[in-house]
């Protein structure tokens, strides 16, 4: 009997351990498939997204220049541009072809970037000497990025900062009265020469000659009566 109890305590356990025992449940929902990394551009299409960017960012730096901020501040706003600018073109990815000329072209980013942002701590600090020095290596380094730009295909890229074009001075009315329309002086220069006026002759004759008065009695004969 005893031996019996001790069979079926046994049996119970095995069974509650078979049932509830490790009180954990399997997770079975499937991961989310890995992103997949977008498609490597074309040589031609990289240069056609990266010169958009370079153009935009051109006009920008070209309208800090042309302003009347304070130098330091325009430093580190055309500092923030370019690194942006590079980031972006980053973001673009490396093309299809590989070629030593775009290798040329990242490792000058990479410079490029680095420059511009020693130049915007620069002027955060508000450091003027410093800001000079970080300013001249930024130049020298973004020749040298231009020039890897051209190398490899850009166009704007391979630009300065240009500064934006607008309306001229005047508006529309400075080009009616500026570009179109001549100035006195000119209508002066070329205004015919005044035509003399022609003499009128005078009435009652060709050349203005008065005819003498008739004779009365017509010289004796206008009355036909003969002596005698």
């Amino acid at each position: 009997m005893r031996l019996t109890l001790l069979s079926l305590a046994a049996l119970a356990a095995l069974f509650v351990a078979g049932c509830g025992g490790g009180g954990g449940t399997t997770d079975t929902t499937a991961a989310p498939p890995p992103e997949e990394a977008p498609a490597a551009l074309s040589k031609a299409e990289l240069i056609s997204q990266g010169d958009a960017i370079c153009a935009e960012v051109n006009s920008a730096v070209g309208s800090v220049g042309s302003s009347a901020a304070d130098p330091s501040t325009s430093a580190e706003q055309a500092a923030t541009l370019y690194t942006n600018m590079i980031t972006s073109l980053q973001d673009l990815g490396a093309p299809k072809e590989k070629s030593a000329e775009y290798e040329e072209f990242s490792v000058a980013a990479n410079e490029l970037a680095t420059a511009e942002g020693e130049v915007k701590l620069a002027a955060e600090r508000e450091d003027q000497a410093g800001l000079a020095e970080a300013e001249g290596r930024a130049s020298a380094v973004l020749e040298a990025f231009q020039s890897a730009a051209t190398a490899y295909g850009f166009q704007q890229c391979g630009e300065g900062p240009s500064a934006p074009t607008g309306p001229t001075s005047g508006g529309e009315e400075g080009g009616e009265e500026g570009g179109i329309e001549a100035t006195p002086e000119e209508v002066e220069e070329v205004a015919p020469e005044e035509v003399p006026e022609e003499v009128v002759p005078e009435e009652g004759g060709g050349a203005g000659i008065e005819e003498p008065p008739a004779e009365e009695g017509g010289g004796g004969s206008s009355g036909g009566v003969g002596p005698g």
